[in-house]
């Protein structure tokens, strides 16, 4: 009995080793840490159970079968994260490049199938040297696996994708079906095809970082949700995104201690709206003195900056936000603004995570580049998810509500179910001086005339009143109390029941 437990303590050893202590001292030195040494920095401590430690690849061609380690390349199983479950799948880059084969796939496939089956969010961290070769088209198919299965899981289990060294070629797409996906800086990089291909192709010269670094991809294409300087950042922080989210669609997200009263008044919120209408404003000091102990976890900071979205608490509970920030292109919505909001709308609606709407949007961004670019259809987005969405929906208007954007952004129109509006807001088709130049056109050539139109407009439309008085605003509220009313009409939403008409899916205008 002894010899055989011996034999296991050695065995679980030389797993724990992956591809050996020369293999570990080199991510060490690029930086990185090791697969287990990520899960136990993720997880509460001592909470990891491990699964499939002992597989092997079943690969005979290329030599490899002389190489057979424990794991194959993936770290595989669950634990708790702050006493919650989650199932976590970490890829060794130490044992083969981290390289994904047939028996690699099948371990990750299984801890899948397991979190659907129970009803917890899966946590994949990247890195990866791509499809192993020396398994040709077995391990295409693993891949394909693993896509089917993130497919299957969309809306039902959160699931995040943690790139944290190299993800080529196929890898990149299963992160990309994913909810959430975040990059290490300088370390960690995505792309469908590497810079050695691009220079043969199209005669680009571009290196590994400016294709797929962190920067390019939290930056300019949007594909993840943010970066952080090292793996030790990106734990700490999963480990407060978590705390957020439910454990999946049958669940409610958590609920926390809180200390902060919801019925606390702000009066610097009376002071936030500059008297210049053209002037801007920090929306995110909105959010911060609504939000429970001014914390806010956000989404996708360095893109599309004209607007904010992330996760905030009133009263312990997991509030959505999306807001227009003046700051940046005065709040306008265009192109990337509308499909950030849009999957940001969409998530929130799948994991009854209530919105909380902030609205200063002067219009749609006029001009060639976004109708070209298709506006309309990427505007339709997020006009198609905030309609479609059937969780709580507060919306509060601090200023301009101008055109079809007014529409946009959660309008009572698309069952907006608490509507408020600040007296400084400005509810209408377009503002005074555009509709005044096209409503009296033939007195252009009289400023005195036309200035006197524009603030006769600015009485009439340029404030709340005419909205509130067809009902389409609730209520006009003090900016000051703007957290004890939104806090308010949250706890009154919390029964709340809709359901859309029976349908196979929708088909949003992708």
């Amino acid at each position: 009995m002894k010899d055989i437990l011996e034999e296991l303590d050695q065995r679980r050893a030389e797993a724990k080793l992956g591809g050996g202590q020369r293999r570990i001292d080199a991510q060490h030195a690029r930086g990185k840490l090791t697969a287990r040494e990520r899960i136990e920095l993720l997880l509460d401590e001592g909470s990891f159970e491990e699964f499939d430690m002992f597989v092997r690849h079943r690969s005979t061609d290329f030599g490899i079968e002389a190489d057979r380690p424990y794991g194959d390349g993936v770290v595989t199983g669950w634990g708790t994260i702050n006493g919650r479950m989650v199932y976590v799948f970490s890829q060794d880059f130490t044992v083969f490049g981290g390289s994904l084969s047939e028996t690699h796939a099948q371990k990750i496939c299984k801890i899948m199938d397991m979190a659907m089956q129970n009803g917890a969010p899966v946590i994949g961290i990247n890195d990866s040297g791509g499809a192993r070769i020396q398994e040709g088209v077995a391990s295409l198919a693993g891949y394909a696996d693993v896509f089917q299965r993130n497919v299957m899981a969309s809306g039902v289990i959160p699931q995040i994708s943690l790139i944290m060294g190299p993800c080529a070629g196929g890898a990149v797409y299963s992160p990309a079906m994913t909810d959430f996906i975040f990059m290490v800086r300088d370390t960690s990089y995505m792309f469908v095809t590497g810079p050695d291909v691009v220079k043969t192709v199209t005669n680009e010269v571009v290196t590994a970082e400016q294709l797929g670094g962190a920067s390019t991809h939290t930056r300019k294409s949007s594909v993840a949700d943010g970066a952080f300087d090292n793996d030790v950042e990106m734990m700490t922080e999963m480990r407060r995104l978590f705390d957020f989210l439910p454990l999946s669609n049958r669940d409610k997200a958590p609920t926390r201690p809180f200390f902060d009263d919801p019925l606390r008044i702000e009066e610097s919120l009376d002071t936030l709206i500059p008297d210049n209408p053209n002037q801007p404003y920090d929306m995110k000091e909105l959010i911060l003195k609504v939000a429970d102990e001014g914390d806010f976890y956000e989404i996708q900071r360095d893109f599309a900056g004209n607007i904010i979205t992330g996760f905030i608490r009133i009263e312990g509970q997991t509030v959505g936000v999306v807001a227009n920030q003046p700051m940046v292109l005065a709040g306008v919505l265009d192109i990337d603004s509308s499909r950030k909001a849009a999957r940001f709308v969409r998530f929130c609606d799948a994991f009854n995570i209530p919105i909380l709407t902030l609205v200063d949007v002067p219009g749609f961004l006029p001009g060639t580049t976004q109708e070209y670019g298709g506006v309309i259809k990427h505007g339709a987005k997020l006009l198609f998810a905030y309609g479609e969405a059937t969780v709580p929906k507060v919306t509060v208007i601090t200023r301009k509500a101008y055109g079809g954007a007014y529409d946009v952004m959660s309008s009572k129109h698309l069952r907006g179910d608490f509507n408020y509006a600040w007296p400084t807001a400005e509810i209408a088709v377009m503002g005074a001086k555009g509709a005044v130049e096209i409503l009296y056109r033939s007195e252009l050539g009289d400023p005195e005339k036309i200035a006197a139109r524009t603030r006769d407009y600015e009485d009439r439309f340029a404030n709340p009143f005419v909205a509130a008085e067809k009902g389409f605003i609730d209520e006009v509220i003090q900016p000051r109390s703007t957290r004890r009313r939104v806090a308010r009409a949250l706890a009154s939403l919390r029964g709340k029941q809709l359901t859309n008409p029976w349908k196979k899916h929708d088909n949003i205008p992708l």
